[in-house]
C-alpha cells in the first residue's frame, strides 16, 4: 500500500512539544471537555470522545488527567463554552495551511491568526480556499523497532484500517475518521507501542520552499499559531519542514 508519511515532521513537534507538557495536556484537555458536552462522557458512545483520548494516551498524557476532565465536564464543572472555528490561509510561496481552534472568543482568535498569517508573508483566506486539498483521515504511527511489517498490515487491515505506510522508522497507519480509535485500541491490545494517533487533515501534494527567508517564515509562522492557547492543530503542505532549524 502506499502514500506519504510526514513521521519527521511528527517526531519534531513532539520532540519540541515536550518541554511544553502543561500547554500540550491543557489543549487536549479542552478537546476532551467539548467532545464530552457534545456526545455524552462514554467513549463507547462518542466516537469523538473516544479519538480524542486515544490522541492523548498516545501524548502520554495520564489517565487520572483524562478521567479527571471527563468528570469535570460531565458535571459541567468548567461553564466555558468553546467554539470550534477552521480558519484556511496561505504561507510563503502558496504553501496551503489549515489551523483548527477552540475559543471563547472568536474576535481575539481570528486577529490573532490573521496577524500570524499576515506578519510571515501568507495571507488568510476564505473557507474552503484549501481544504479541498487536504483528506480528513485517522492517523496511528507505531514504533517500527521489533516490529513484523506483514504481521501489522495484517492487523491493521483486518481491524478496518485503509492504507499501511513503511516509513524509515515508523509505520503509519490510515483510518476513516470514525474508526480511529477503535483501530488505535485495537493495535495497542496487541501490544503495538503507539507513538502518535489523530484524526488529521492529510494533504495530497505537498510544496517544497527553496527560499531561505520563505523556510525562515513558514517555520515561524507554525510556532506562533503552535504557541497560541487557542490553536489545537495546525495542517499544512510544507515538504521540507525539516529544513527550518528554529
Amino acid at each position: 500500500m502506499s502514500g506519504h508519511s510526514k513521521w519527521s515532521t511528527i517526531k519534531r513537534k513532539k520532540e519540541k512539544t515536550d518541554n511544553q507538557r502543561a500547554k500540550v495536556f491543557t489543549k487536549i484537555g479542552r478537546e476532551i471537555a467539548v467532545a464530552v458536552r457534545e456526545g455524552g462522557p462514554d467513549p463507547a458512545g462518542n466516537s469523538k470522545l473516544k479519538d480524542i483520548i486515544a490522541k492523548a494516551k498516545a501524548a502520554n498524557v495520564p489517565n487520572e488527567n483524562i478521567d479527571r476532565i471527563i468528570k469535570k465536564a460531565a458535571g459541567d464543572g468548567d461553564a466555558t463554552n468553546y467554539e470550534a472555528i477552521t480558519y484556511e490561509g496561505y504561507g510563503p510561496s502558496g504553501i496551503a495551511v489549515m489551523v483548527l481552534t477552540l475559543t471563547d472568543n472568536r474576535n481575539r482568535t481570528a486577529a490573532d491568526v490573521r496577524h500570524y498569517f499576515d506578519k510571515y508573508g501568507g495571507n488568510m483566506g476564505t473557507t474552503g480556499c484549501v481544504s479541498f486539498m487536504f483528506t480528513k483521515q485517522g492517523q496511528i504511527i507505531i514504533d517500527k523497532e521489533g516490529v513484523d511489517e506483514d504481521a501489522l498490515m495484517t492487523d491493521a487491515l483486518e481491524a478496518g484500517a485503509v492504507d499501511f505506510i513503511a516509513d524509515d522508522d515508523v509505520f503509519d497507519v490510515r483510518t476513516e475518521p470514525t474508526d480511529m480509535g477503535a483501530i488505535n485500541d485495537d493495535l495497542a491490545a496487541k501490544g503495538y507501542t503507539i507513538l502518535s494517533a489523530d484524526v488529521a487533515y492529510i494533504p495530497g501534494t505537498y510544496t517544497t520552499l527553496s527560499n531561505e527567508d520563505d523556510i525562515k517564515n513558514m517555520g515561524k509562522m507554525l510556532e506562533m499559531f503552535e504557541d497560541n492557547d487557542d490553536v489545537q492543530e495546525v495542517y499544512h503542505n510544507w515538504e521540507n519542514e525539516d529544513d527550518y532549524e528554529g
